[in-house]
């Protein structure tokens, strides 16, 4: 897929070192238990890839047109961890300090809500964050999700002692998209 910016595309075996050293980033793994090895970046990409197997989609690798820079990646990624709103399609986002700040991740997850919501066929769509990731709630505002604070949880495959633990939930329908 393609926007005004940037390229949303299968993983290449170029991504994994810039996609790993953006997971070792302590700033753009604020949000999350942990920074991520080089083993464990690479497992993710093995998974990531695992999923466009088997679902058609997932989460795309983001490249910005005008240079070919790789920067992250958009997409939808199925949750099934226990929840009270599982199993549900996730658009999600995690980019490159460099590259925040200049729209990409709205202009990238609105391209792959319309996937969920067309040729994925889907009725919701959710995201998800922990609570105090401003950043990203405030892409998913942009976007028209919606939080009820009810919906809010504590993530199951987060650590329970995690600071990062708290999580709030943000929802977009089919109709509400339109």
């Amino acid at each position: 897929m393609e926007t005004e910016r940037l390229i949303m595309r299968r993983w290449r075996e170029a991504d994994r070192r810039p996609f790993a050293e953006l997971n070792a980033d302590p700033e753009v793994m604020e949000h999350f238990p942990a920074p991520l090895t080089r083993e464990q970046s690479d497992a993710m990409v093995d998974r990531i890839e695992s999923a466009f197997d088997e679902h058609g989609y997932g989460l795309w690798a983001l490249e910005v047109r005008a240079t070919g820079e790789f920067v992250g990646f958009t997409g939808l990624a199925w949750q099934t961890f226990e929840a009270h709103f599982t199993p549900a399609l996730e658009v999600g986002w995690r980019l490159a300090r460099s590259a925040w700040g200049r729209g990409y991740a709205s202009e990238a997850a609105r391209a792959a809500i319309g996937y969920g919501f067309g040729p994925a066929g889907q009725d919701e769509i959710v995201s998800m964050t922990a609570v105090a990731n401003l950043r990203s709630r405030a892409v998913m505002e942009r976007l028209g999700m919606t939080r009820d604070p009810a919906d809010d949880f504590d993530h199951p495959r987060v650590p329970a002692d995690s600071r990062v633990r708290p999580h709030v939930l943000y929802r977009l329908s089919r109709d509400a998209w339109r």
